[in-house]
């Protein structure tokens, strides 16, 4: 017998304590008979001031993810999400692909993770972006640039603008008007790049970043909906969804 409500897929995600973002995007992106189950990553909200408290938030994160992957492995997952991108290319453009050799290493070779450092080059191919410059927009410090910026030329591409918003703590990342998205997302798309990819998975984007890709005319790649996205065609969901964009409504 099948989960009577997640009879097609499972999914687990682990994401900050902190977060409110990826919990309530999932959900709405997800089809009928998946479900998501979540693991918090319990961290402190941080006041980040500076590149220093930044690099400490992401040691903080890094800290607890083991313990989350532990909780919801219990209730059988057939993956998990790690609903967090900044851990998964800090310090190493290969930095998920060691997190995800770390939690086999714990857990079984059979662990399947999804992570940005995968979901988002994969989401760039699927919707035509195969090379070329591509602008970012973050809630980060601009300390965080140097690691994005290794992260996407290690993926083929050129960073060719950034927009870190600074955010002052954790949680307020998720307080990031869309009128503030809108605006830098339009100063971005006048470099014209071939693509914008967010990071900042408590940045509510989904749905801002579908209604920019019809009046910028280029592909915005939200990090949630790319990591979501990702699991779900990863595990044979190919379910079309509309309201998030041109990758979960046509890829």
């Amino acid at each position: 017998m099948t989960d009577a409500l997640g009879w097609r897929l499972k999914i687990g995600v682990v994401t900050p304590s902190v977060n409110t973002v990826v919990q309530p995007e999932y959900d709405d992106m997800r089809p009928a008979g998946v479900t998501n189950h979540i693991a918090r990553i319990h961290i402190p909200d941080r006041v980040v001031d500076d590149d220093d408290d930044f690099g400490a938030l992401v040691s903080d994160i890094d800290n607890g993810v083991d313990d989350a992957v532990r909780r919801v492995l219990t209730c059988e997952p057939d993956c998990v999400v790690l609903g967090v991108s900044i851990e998964a290319v800090w310090g190493d453009p290969k930095a998920g692909a060691a997190i995800q050799d770390r939690l086999r290493s714990k857990f079984g070779e059979d662990l399947v993770l999804v992570h940005a450092g995968e979901a988002i080059p994969a989401a760039l191919r699927a919707v035509g972006v195969d090379e070329g410059p591509i602008g970012v927009i973050t809630p980060y410090q601009p300390g965080s640039e140097p690691h994005l910026r290794t992260f996407v030329e290690s993926c083929g591409y050129q960073l060719q603008t950034a927009v870190h918003l600074r955010a002052p703590t954790a949680v307020k990342i998720a307080h990031t008007t869309g009128e503030t998205l809108r605006r830098e997302l339009t100063a971005i798309a006048r470099q014209r790049p071939r693509a914008i990819v967010q990071f900042g998975a408590n940045m509510a984007m989904g749905q801002i970043a579908a209604e920019a890709e019809s009046w910028l005319g280029l592909p915005v790649i939200a990090v949630n909906t790319a990591t979501y996205w990702h699991a779900l065609r990863s595990n044979g969901i190919d379910d079309r969804k509309p309201g998030f964009g041109r990758l979960l409504e046509s890829h």
